[in-house]
């Protein structure tokens, strides 16, 4: 865990050091006494770069040599040219940038429990048709906070009305996780988060589950298709034993994301995905009603509700076999929802195609 809350201010610094040929630019991000170094080559000179994370904008002091005082106004934040200019009094020159994460094209993205805004400092003295001389990335990463929802109100997609009058939903969300995403291609090893929830009207608190989740190649299970399995013992994403995915942590209990990441099946083709989504006792887990992700770290299983009851996802290396039936008093609702066509493309192969 690299930040401790949303509020922490956060303040690296970038230093240049010349050599005979060119420039080693050693980067050093400071979180909580922890020193990450990076090291990449350039063409700058005698220049430091200064970050300040705040809540919602940065503040970035970036001082360079006196041979870049004359293109001064060609230094960028993503789309914004610096807010303030100086000269300083060693013939160096200052350019200040204080904009808000909702200018300058700032990227946002959530990885996990981590919120992330990125952008990149720019030195553009060339004609605008020629790539920038410096590139320097920004990244501003926040702890998410337990309250954060979703800004998007209506799921777009993938509804389906289940017995009792419960409305379910699923839909493929942006990168962002802020809002539907606009395309059903996604690249090969990238991340496509699937967002699963309940609407619970007039029922008492639920919990919403995945119960089974397979990819097919076709909008309805087939007896003779190929199936690639994702979610299987009744809540046990074993795509996280194959690769990097993951149930995010909850910002309701009534809703979950499934940070899927997109894996070799049916490339190029169309892929759908088939999820039993159940409602549940928020209160009440057990082996049949569970939504379990495996640790690489540790090699075992976590119960992504209350790690303290993880021995319930042990049985994800075997069989779970169902032993309690105490849950809601009206019982568990189930429905199978379906999302797709979706398109898991290979970019390496594209471009051998091209070749």
């Amino acid at each position: 865990m690299l930040i401790t809350e949303l509020m922490r201010q956060e303040v690296y610094k970038v230093s240049f050091f010349q050599t005979a040929s060119h420039c080693l630019v050693m980067v050093t991000h400071r979180y909580l006494g922890v020193v990450i170094l990076a090291v990449f080559a350039t063409t700058v000179t005698n220049a430091e770069i200064t970050v300040t994370c705040g809540k919602d904008s940065v503040k970035i002091r970036w001082e360079f040599g006196a041979d870049w005082v004359p293109n001064a106004s060609r230094l960028f934040l993503g789309s914004c040219r610096a807010s303030q200019l100086n000269v300083l009094p060693t013939s160096q020159g200052e350019a200040l940038f204080n904009y808000p994460f909702s200018a300058c094209k700032f990227k946002k993205l959530m990885r996990g429990k981590r919120i992330i805004y990125q952008n990149e400092l720019t030195y553009r003295p060339y004609p605008q048709n020629k790539p920038a001389a410096v590139v320097h990335p920004i990244e501003c990463v926040y702890h998410r906070p337990d309250t954060w929802v979703p800004p998007f109100l209506r799921p777009g997609s993938g509804t389906s009305e289940g017995w009792g009058g419960l409305v379910f939903h699923m839909s493929l969300l942006n990168e962002e996780l802020s809002g539907v995403a606009q395309t059903n291609v996604i690249p090969l090893g990238s991340f496509m988060p699937i967002w699963a929830a309940v609407e619970q009207k007039s029922h008492q608190p639920l919990l919403l589950l995945m119960e089974e989740c397979v990819a097919v190649s076709t909008p309805d299970l087939q007896a003779e298709g190929q199936v690639y399995p994702i979610i299987t013992n009744k809540g046990c994403l074993v795509e996280s034993v194959r690769g990097n995915s993951m149930f995010l942590p909850r910002y309701h209990s009534s809703a979950i994301v499934l940070y899927l990441q997109a894996f070799k099946f049916n490339l190029g083709k169309e892929v759908y995905i088939h999820c039993k989504l159940a409602a549940w006792d928020p209160e009440v887990f057990n082996v049949g009603k569970k939504a379990c992700n495996y640790i690489k770290e540790t090699e075992g299983w976590e119960l992504l509700d209350d790690p303290s009851q993880s021995e319930l996802c042990s049985c994800c290396a075997s069989t779970c076999r169902t032993r309690s039936r105490r849950g809601l008093a009206w019982g568990s609702h189930s429905q199978t929802s379906v999302l797709g066509p979706l398109i898991i493309v290979d970019p390496e192969m594209s471009v051998k195609s091209l070749v």
